[in-house]
């Protein structure tokens, strides 16, 4: 008797939990701080693809509340032009309203993507999200899949002797570091795509080669292939040759719309060249062509301009040498306030004291640097003063300066007009016979550089008639505009 007397006691008990429960399972949680959790932030679809490719991926939802919450919306921000395809609870959408998920509880969602790689105009990199809206809070969790058949690369270490092959696009999300003592050689007509951000970086003791030729130049672009992005700049973020790195060189290069083509680092007493760069072009840069700090850079037959700040910085002192090199800058796309050419020999260390840096060589022979401008050369030595060697001889100069100092400006001419080709689409060629660019060079600086420079960028010979021309280009008849 006792025993159902318990019974007929506790069955109360028990109705009021169940009924309680019921309330929790049916209360929902409409706090608008409210964050779901993801069991990613972001779902890489990193299979290469040789044919068409199709690949699921899957992660989960979390609700972290004891209670309900309506998920009221959750999208392919692509919408319907998204190559990727979601399943949450068995629907399959590009938008699934009012999902609820049950108080400490979680859902799967499949993600599929399918991308033709034989497709030469796509993006290398598709990108898409799913976005969640929970009580007017929005969330995302990124997609990325590889769009062509390429090799990928991300955030991965070189850690050997390593060769990009020109069969297939070498693509870099995130960053790729060539490791201390080891060699990245890029062979010709290879292309290197660089993700949003993405950075190739050389370490203390490591050394990058670019082997490209006048047909198969390398080239260093983003990864976004449509028409739209063709000149779009700051794409990617920059190739970055660490303080230390060794024996660089880039020959026969195109570097465009990044933020910083070549961030050469300081090197302290290395002996040898950081970078060696000849018959290159590096334009379209929403920051800086070349970025030189306190290193060694040697440079012959190169195209640096159109750069949203500077197109050509040597910084922190130094030693440079810039033979028939063309820096110019005819910025477009937005206000501009620095010169084309920088030349510093100082900075400020962290507790805000002036550091001096020498600048031992800042020498430029049959260069032309211009842009639209009238002053388009900056000489920031610091007022204490500090070594700040710099030579312009026989160059062509855009400037309020005085250069009637032969011993720093010898053959040099101010403020001439170049009558470049088209200076706003970086064709810096010299488009008539009245450039003041043409036979105003001093042969003699021919002698003494890291490359043969009796002919041009293009292969013109610079010998044929009674000087060279200033810049990377000589003039001729089948450059002309029509």
């Amino acid at each position: 008797m006792k025993r159902y007397r318990f019974l007929a006691g506790l069955l109360p008990v028990l109705a009021l939990l169940f009924f309680a429960s019921c309330q929790k399972d049916d209360k929902f949680d409409n706090n608008p701080d409210l964050n779901l959790s993801f069991s990613a932030d972001t779902v890489f679809f990193d299979t290469v693809f040789t044919t068409v490719g199709s690949s699921t991926r899957v992660f989960m939802i979390y609700n972290p509340s004891d209670n309900k919450v309506n998920v009221s919306s959750v999208r392919l921000a692509r919408g319907s032009s998204s190559p990727f395809r979601m399943n949450i609870d068995g629907i399959a959408a590009t938008e699934i309203r009012d999902l609820e998920i049950a108080g400490k509880d979680s859902l799967f969602v499949f993600v599929k993507v399918t991308i033709d790689p034989n497709q030469a105009d796509a993006p290398l990199i598709q990108n898409d999200s799913i976005v969640f809206t929970t009580n007017g809070n929005i969330q995302d969790v990124k997609l990325v899949a590889w769009g062509q058949d390429a090799y990928f690369y991300r955030n991965g270490i070189i850690g050997s002797d390593y060769v990009f092959t020109p069969e297939k696009p070498h693509v870099i999300y995130g960053y790729l570091i060539v490791d201390s003592l080891y060699t990245l050689s890029v062979e010709a007509g290879a292309r290197v795509h660089l993700h949003s951000g993405a950075i190739l970086m050389v370490y203390r003791d490591a050394t990058i080669k670019v082997n490209g030729t006048r047909e198969n130049p390398v080239i260093f672009e983003g990864d976004r292939l449509e028409d739209y992005y063709r000149d779009i700049p700051g794409q990617w973020g920059r190739i970055w040759l660490y303080a230390g790195s060794i024996n660089n060189e880039f020959n026969y290069a195109v570097i465009r719309n990044g933020e910083v083509g070549i961030h050469a680092d300081t090197t302290g007493n290395s002996p040898n060249p950081t970078l060696r760069i000849s018959n290159s072009l590096i334009y379209n840069m929403s920051k800086t062509g070349i970025l030189g700090q306190g290193t060694t850079i040697e440079a012959a037959n190169c195209v640096i301009g159109n750069c949203g700040a500077r197109s050509l910085a040597l910084t922190l002192g130094g030693r440079y040498d810039f033979r028939h090199c063309t820096v110019g800058n005819f910025w477009n796309k937005s206000f501009r306030r620095e010169t084309a050419l920088v030349l510093n020999n100082y900075y400020f260390d962290n507790t805000g004291k002036v550091q001096l840096r020498p600048l031992e060589q800042a020498y430029f022979g049959n260069c032309a640097i211009y842009g639209e401008k009238n002053e388009e050369i900056t000489f920031d030595q610091h007022s204490s003063g500090g070594v700040f060697n710099y030579r312009f001889e026989n160059c062509l100069l855009k400037t309020e300066a005085d250069i009637t100092d032969a011993e720093k400006f010898p053959g040099s001419l101010k403020n001439q007009n170049p009558w470049f080709l088209d200076p706003y689409q970086a064709q810096y060629q010299p488009d008539t016979l009245v450039s003041s660019l043409i036979n105003k060079g001093n042969a003699g600086v021919l002698n003494g550089a890291f490359i043969n420079l009796q002919e041009d960028i293009d292969g013109r010979l610079r010998t044929a008639d009674t000087a060279p021309d200033i810049g990377a280009y000589e003039f001729s008849e089948e450059s002309r505009k029509k």
